[in-house]
């Protein structure tokens, strides 16, 4: 490299680092070399795969727009991992071979592959710190309202309407339901709303995300800025928290969560069950999820399937404006597709494909054909642990306390077993969690109760007839 490349690779980090202010610059590009300047191409290398991904993902726009302004003739920046490197640096005159990742303009604008995935805009925060990709679909104005998520919806405008230096009702906001059910579709909701107005800094992440982050944070020592940076944030939102693994990455979110709640921050959450459920989580952090506002969103009913279905058509008809879907083939669907959101939305898909394609109007019997696949046999009623305790303390005249007591009178010991043996049977529940719902007892304690009612069970009526009136109990 001659010493006017050097030179110009200073001017242009410093430009960089203006751009992106110091904390991001440290994060994410302290360790990016540059290679060599070959015609219109600049060649960078960083150390690590995840930070070329991540640099190619969200700050491919600022990096071109940098060295164009020391270097108006550039047009092409080639990043490559430096282990990975080749030891000859390619031919001046030799074709490059094509790479759909790279930083390559056309007509003056990056490649496609490396623009934001949404269009609408976001803040500057969401930007710079590698926040998760949003969809400009979903929006509060494009969200159906029923009664199973009136009080998540309501919670969520509330967190995505205050201003900076309000005081926050409930930290955290915790929204809880099963799969399509509409858990993303709000947080994403909030995280445009709160980055509408420009006032605060709000940042959506999947934990998946978080978690990549702390990890090359920790691979490049900017572990200490990566802190700083979530820290803040007006506006934390963070996705599918279940799949949150990892002590250490446990560990900073826990003080992550901490640190933002005790300074007055808003932190909204979303996973698959509720705080109590996640087993994978550390005590600590559980309690502190409990401690905000947990809403669970339950399933769908007809009226509103049927709104999900109208909102699609709607927003299908916006760019196909001949397509239409009869009444009665909306009410059947709205009927017999009950699984989730997801699927609604994919039996739309699949009658605008068919109906375009084919050059067909829908009827009720394409519907039924097309959709078959679809329509899928009620799940199982979700049984947990405290519905058991409550059940099983009803029928046996005992509190649930003393299920949960360190009691060994006759009248509680049975009652506690059959408790502990039904949760082993109609829960998907690990015995070392059935035994910390038990008053934290060790699993060896819940195998034992578990083996004593298979064996009562098996020789005496009168109990097994108990323990089916109970089964049945919880299963309606």
């Amino acid at each position: 490299m001659t010493n006017t490349e050097q030179d110009r690779w200073s001017r242009v980090k410093g430009r960089l680092r203006t751009s992106v202010g110091e904390d991001v610059y440290t994060s994410w590009f302290a360790r990016m070399d540059l290679e060599g300047v070959q015609d219109e191409a600049v060649h960078l290398s960083v150390p690590t795969r995840f930070l070329k991904s991540w640099i190619q993902a969200h700050y491919a726009d600022r990096v071109l727009t940098c060295w164009q302004a020391e270097m108006p003739e550039v047009h092409r920046i080639d990043l490559t991992v430096r282990s990975a490197m080749r030891s000859a640096a390619p031919a001046k005159d030799a074709a490059a071979p094509a790479d759909p990742r790279r930083i390559e303009p056309a007509n003056g604008r990056p490649a496609p592959e490396l623009r934001a995935t949404a269009t609408a805009p976001v803040s500057a925060s969401h930007d710079a710190l590698g926040g998760s990709p949003l969809d400009p679909r979903l929006t509060f104005a494009s969200f159906v309202i029923g009664r199973s998520n009136t009080l998540a919806h309501a919670a969520a405008r509330q967190v995505a309407e205050g201003r900076r230096g309000d005081p926050v009702m409930f930290n955290p906001l915790y929204i809880h339901a099963g799969v399509g059910l509409g858990k993303t579709h709000l947080l994403q909701a909030v995280t445009w709303a709160g980055n509408s107005g420009g006032e605060r800094k709000v940042l959506y992440l999947t934990a998946e995300k978080f978690m990549y982050g702390f990890v090359a944070a920790l691979k490049t020592q900017t572990a200490l800025a990566f802190k700083e940076a979530l820290r803040g944030i007006d506006v934390l939102v963070i996705d599918d928290l279940q799949f949150l693994q990892g002590k250490s990455t446990q560990a900073e979110f826990c003080h992550t969560l901490n640190a933002l709640i005790d300074a007055g921050r808003q932190v909204v959450i979303a996973a698959d069950r509720p705080p109590s459920d996640l087993e994978s989580l550390d005590d600590r952090v559980r309690s502190r999820l409990a401690g905000g506002l947990v809403v669970e969103m339950g399933s769908l009913g007809e009226d509103l399937r049927l709104g999900i279905l109208k909102s699609r058509m709607a927003a299908a008809r916006a760019h196909h404006a001949t397509f239409d879907v009869p009444e009665a083939v909306l009410d059947y669907l709205a009927r017999t597709i009950t699984h989730n959101g997801r699927d609604l939305e994919g039996a739309i898909n699949r009658l605008l494909a068919h109906s375009k394609l084919n050059n067909q109007p829908v009827t009720l019997e394409m519907a039924e054909r097309e959709v078959r696949d679809l329509i899928r046999p009620q799940e199982p009623k979700r049984i947990k642990i405290e519905d058991i305790q409550r059940v099983v303390a009803r029928q046996y005249n005992v509190s649930r306390s003393d299920l949960l007591s360190s009691r060994r009178t006759a009248n509680v010991v049975r009652p506690r077993q059959v408790a502990m043996y039904l949760a082993k049977t109609l829960t998907l529940r690990s015995l070392p969690e059935i035994g910390r719902r038990f008053g934290g007892r060790d699993h060896t304690t819940v195998l034992h109760a578990v083996r004593k009612i298979e064996a009562l069970v098996a020789r005496d009526t009168a109990l097994s007839e108990e323990v089916e009136s109970l089964k049945r109990q919880l299963q309606e």
